[in-house]
């Protein structure tokens, strides 16, 4: 289409409503404050232009949204993918968090998890991009992100999903109580995508909490890390965990958690061992706080080696685009998974995702992490510190080996065309600790994915639809259904 062809394609489908007409939920709250507040601009009214439509529309490129729309798309949906940076994959190559977990439960006996994840790792394999660790608890793989990035995007490509990069969701357009469309604004400017059915898969729930619906955030959020690529981490990581235990506080680094991965097929080593304490990363200032804090305790990391360890042939190769979020806010759904459920490993009717990787909670108030196992074994962790080890239950015969996401936790309600899928989930904070990795979030999206087209196809609204029916396609696809 030429620019001509596509001003008069702009000029003759918009939406013709002000601004205030998209609003919606918290944001029109905002803007029925006072007129006359010196804290208060009123923006012009306008028509939008609708830059594009489909049967699905998913925010958020991350893996779990990416999941989300390549199943939809098999199923025969036309969708939309809507991402606000140059690339897809979220924590896993934009964030560069190389590592996805078990695929097996926990003892490494029978598989759990497969579905897209299990055709990502596959395919990142051919290209030398991916290690296998088969009976390890902290990782199931590690891979090279940025070969992921072109993978995904050869994927969406093939499965017919329409791409939109650097593309920012502003907010909804709700039209006689139904949600019709999202703003977005990108090169192009500020437009509609609009869709019958939409899934948020922002991270943060930002489709939903600009809907009005409720949410909530722990009262300890876990913090967020900025990870690190390095290429001679050989002359200095074994010496690292003592040397940060004694000269953290010299260089003002929170002692939190470390741990890090090679990259596949390369020298480069992956670090993560920043902590920014005391913010939420759903909040913009808060958020760009976080952003520059990571990146100065990495060069505090620097400069401690440059000082201790004089020997070294450390150079810093990469930063991550986005901070390494674990924990924002969470959308109030139908069911909250709790600590227990996961614990006792809990069997759901609606079961939609399988997961094994132990409860894993980065405190707020202290220093280190707490993992917590199906096997009743607990443990506390600090850097240059032995573990304390201990148990959260007594000794059984026979302990659980995976727990379970049930579909209900994906469903806020109210919008009969409106489905979550990842980290913004209903679960309290020893839940969530542990179903929180990607590879569970994974298949959050592809059962999101699943239930939207199936909606679709039966003209029904998410929240009415026969949970068996969506977990005997996602097994058709692949997923592991238990």
């Amino acid at each position: 289409m030429n620019s001509s062809s596509r001003r008069d394609f702009l000029k003759s489908t918009v939406l013709g409503l002000t601004c205030n007409g998209v609003l919606a939920g918290n944001m029109a709250n905002r803007a029925k404050a006072d007129d006359t507040s010196k804290n208060v601009i009123n923006e012009p009214a306008r028509s939008l232009p609708v830059f594009a439509e489909a049967d699905v529309c998913v925010l958020g490129g991350s893996c779990t949204g990416v999941f989300a729309a390549i199943r939809a798309a098999r199923l025969g949906a036309k969708v939309i993918l809507i991402e606000k940076q140059n690339s897809f994959g979220g924590t896993a190559t934009n964030s560069m968090v190389n590592v996805w977990h078990s695929l097996m439960d926990t003892e490494f006996k029978q598989q759990i998890i497969a579905g897209l994840t299990v055709e990502v790792i596959e395919r990142l394999k051919k290209r030398g991009a991916v290690k296998e660790e088969r009976r390890s608890k902290s990782a199931g793989c590690s891979f090279n992100s940025d070969e992921m990035k072109i993978e995904l995007d050869e994927m969406v490509k093939e499965a017919g999903v329409k791409p939109y990069l650097h593309t920012f969701f502003s907010m909804p357009y709700v039209k006689d109580g139904e949600l019709k469309a999202v703003i977005v604004e990108n090169k192009s400017g500020r437009g509609a995508i609009k869709a019958k059915m939409f899934i948020d898969a922002t991270g943060d729930g930002d489709l939903c909490y600009r809907l009005g619906l409720k949410t909530y955030t722990s009262e300890y959020l876990q913090p967020p890390t900025t990870c690190a690529r390095f290429s001679g981490w050989d002359s200095v990581g074994g010496k690292f965990n003592k040397l940060f235990r004694e000269h953290g506080e010299e260089y003002d680094v929170p002692l939190g958690f470390v741990w890090g991965r090679g990259v596949p097929g390369s020298d480069v080593y992956m670090l993560a061992g920043t902590r920014v304490y005391g913010v939420d990363c759903s909040d913009a200032e808060q958020l760009t706080k976080a952003e520059i804090e990571g990146r100065r305790q990495v060069r505090s990391f620097m400069d401690m080696i440059r000082k201790y360890v004089p020997d070294n042939e450390i150079a810093l190769q990469a930063l991550p685009s986005q901070i390494g979020i674990r924990e924002t806010r969470h959308v109030k759904c139908q069911y909250q998974i709790k600590g227990e459920d996961v614990l006792y490993a809990k069997r759901f009717d609606d079961a939609i995702a399988n997961g094994s990787y132990r409860v894993d909670i980065h405190h707020q108030e202290k220093a280190g992490i707490t993992f917590k196992y199906l096997d009743g074994t607990q443990s506390y962790d600090r850097p240059g510190y032995p573990s304390v080890k201990g148990r959260w239950r007594k000794e059984t015969k026979t302990n659980p080996t995976f727990y379970q996401i049930p579909f209900r936790s994906l469903l806020p309600g109210k919008y009969g065309n409106l489905i979550l899928a990842g980290r913004m989930l209903d679960a309290d904070l020893v839940a969530f600790s542990a179903i929180r990795v990607m590879v569970n979030m994974n298949q959050t999206g592809e059962a999101a994915g699943t239930a939207a087209y199936l909606a679709l196809e039966s003209n029904s609204p998410i929240t009415k639809l026969a949970v068996g029916k969506i977990r005997e396609v996602m097994a058709r696809g692949g997923s592991v259904i238990i």
